[in-house]
């Protein structure tokens, strides 16, 4: 028994260096096609040897053979070709049910780096790099990857696109190092407490109270226009001090009393109260918006103090009336 299983495992062995050995031979053939300039005809015999790893479900000798028929493609320059690669990288890792893995991440993310900025094809690569990460669970994509897209556009200043996928990873820090370039390159010295407000009222509407914490912290201490605190000089910045402070605690009639004494602040930017609103359902038992003879943000909090005191303290779970966080 002993015998025949290892003479099995060195067949397999035998054949798994065979399987190498050939697609090596077909990459190198290929490689020559690409140098001389054939690139339609090395392009449809990627296509064909793809279609054909993938009928004898060889997706992983497929998926390596793409990634770097697509990165060879790219550094000729030919977007078109190893777009259409990158998606062929994408087609067979949804359909070998392969297990979300920091290396195939980064695979993609390197993927997307090259990609052109403006090419409508990159948009559907990241649309469905992110659906398959996620793996099934609905949410939206991998933090990892979420955090390797940020950094990448970063790289491209294309801030606003990375401050939504930075929202979407667990690094905070990131986010603040990246904000703070982001404000003294295009902000008004007196909005630099408005760029971190944001970021942290929407990590908090997404119920990540570490990274709303570490990028309001980090921020504040590394951006060159705001003084040491707290408490600071601005008013909103203590503001949202003190909010972290109250999410920590959970009581509503701190956050009541919060949201009426910085209106003044809050009124600065129209959307503060959208996230306020959420904020308050999921961490100090506010129900949804409603209709309410006070109204506003402040006549929601005041009706819910009178008619549910006893709810202090609770996390709300209802996750009805989502903010898209842009």
């Amino acid at each position: 028994m002993a015998a025949a299983a290892a003479m099995a495992e060195q067949e397999s062995a035998r054949n798994g260096a065979r399987n190498r050995g050939g697609v090596q031979r077909v990459e190198g053939k290929l490689r020559a096609s690409v140098e001389k300039g054939d690139y339609y005809e090395a392009h449809q015999m990627y296509r064909t040897l793809f279609f054909r790893y993938m009928a004898q479900s060889k997706h992983a000798e497929a998926r390596e053979l793409m990634c770097s028929g697509a990165l060879l493609f790219f550094s000729h320059g030919q977007q078109n070709s190893a777009a259409d690669l990158s998606m062929l990288v994408l087609e067979s890792l949804e359909k070998a049910e392969v297990e979300v893995a920091d290396e195939l991440l980064e695979s993609l993310a390197r993927l997307f780096s090259l990609m052109d900025p403006n090419s409508p094809e990159r948009v559907a690569f990241v649309s469905r790099a992110l659906k398959w990460s996620s793996g099934g669970s609905g949410k939206l994509g991998h933090p990892r990857l979420h955090q390797l897209l940020a950094l990448t556009l970063w790289k491209e200043e294309n801030y606003g696109e990375s401050r939504y996928h930075f929202l979407h990873s667990s690094d905070g820090e990131g986010c603040a190092d990246m904000l703070v370039e982001y404000s003294t390159a295009h902000g008004f010295r007196g909005e630099a407490d408005m760029f971190v407000a944001q970021a942290v009222l929407q990590f908090l509407c997404l119920k990540n109270k570490s990274s709303a914490s570490v990028v309001f912290t980090t921020y504040t201490q590394k951006h060159p226009s705001i003084e040491s605190g707290p408490p600071f000089v601005q008013p909103l910045l203590n503001f949202i001090w003190f909010l972290l402070l109250a999410v920590d605690g959970g009581k509503l009639t701190v956050f009541t009393v919060l949201c009426e004494q910085y209106q003044p602040s809050l009124r600065r930017d129209p959307m503060y109260n959208e996230y306020l609103d959420r904020i308050g359902q999921l961490f100090f038992g506010v129900p949804p918006k409603q209709t309410s003879s006070y109204g506003g943000l402040l006549g929601n909090l005041l009706s819910s103090l009178m008619g549910s005191s006893e709810q202090e303290g609770e996390d709300s779970q209802d996750d009805s009336s989502p903010i898209e966080l842009d």
